[in-house]
């Protein structure tokens, strides 16, 4: 799942990618709202994390640009004000949810994991395909009841393709929404993953190649 991070505080802003990244999300950070609109508009996010209190162009107006536009995007709104009026505000222009700092970064992982889930088709939080099981909300995968020992973006990976319910995802579906912005498209990096996936998951095969199409379980 893909994350957009605006917050004009340099260190907040990096403590915030680094943990979201340790929980297995592609995380693109910006520090201002007309960069924020220039990314929502080029790439699909699932959440933005949004700081209200933004130089130049205020938070309550790139949400309503965000949901102007048609996006996906669910947002969550970050502030320092904590009054019930601003979070009325905050939620009138647009946004999906409403964090007060300080908080707590485990409930703000929790937030943008229930957010994401909204920004698609409603997947179960624990996805089984024969003796396959992911536990999306404790980040556990096994199989026949052997513990995987995957890496964020082979979690991320076999997350899509198991929430795909045998659809064929492409290499660029899982590049956009498992990578952020930072991956080079023209790299082997989707299929080095799928490999290094395939030989943890073990016998028999359970990833499967389309030629031209992408991958699929």
């Amino acid at each position: 799942m893909r994350v957009l991070v605006v917050e004009d505080h340099h260190d907040l802003a990096e403590t915030l990618a680094v943990g979201l990244r340790r929980e297995g999300f592609a995380v693109d950070v910006v520090g201002d709202g007309l960069t924020a609109l220039e990314r929502t508009a080029v790439n699909r996010y699932e959440v933005v994390v949004l700081d209200r209190d933004l130089p130049g162009m205020h938070g309550d107006d790139v949400c309503r640009s965000i949901v102007a536009s048609g996006a996906d995007s669910r947002v969550l709104m970050l502030t320092a004000a904590a009054t019930i009026e601003d979070r009325v505000d905050g939620l009138r222009f647009g946004a999906d949810d409403y964090l007060p700092k300080p908080f707590a970064f485990a409930e703000l992982v929790a937030r943008v994991r229930a957010l994401a889930r909204r920004s698609q088709p409603a997947v179960p939080p624990v996805l089984v395909h024969g003796d396959l099981r992911l536990d999306a909300g404790l980040r556990v995968a096994s199989r026949a009841g052997r513990r995987l020992d995957l890496s964020p973006k082979e979690f991320a990976v076999l997350e899509l393709l198991l929430a795909a319910r045998s659809r064929v995802v492409s290499a660029e579906e899982l590049l956009e929404r498992a990578w952020d912005e930072a991956a080079d498209p023209f790299t082997g990096t989707v299929k080095v993953t799928i490999s290094r996936l395939r030989r943890k998951l073990g016998e028999p095969p359970i990833v499967e190649t389309i030629p031209q199409a992408g991958y699929r379980i």
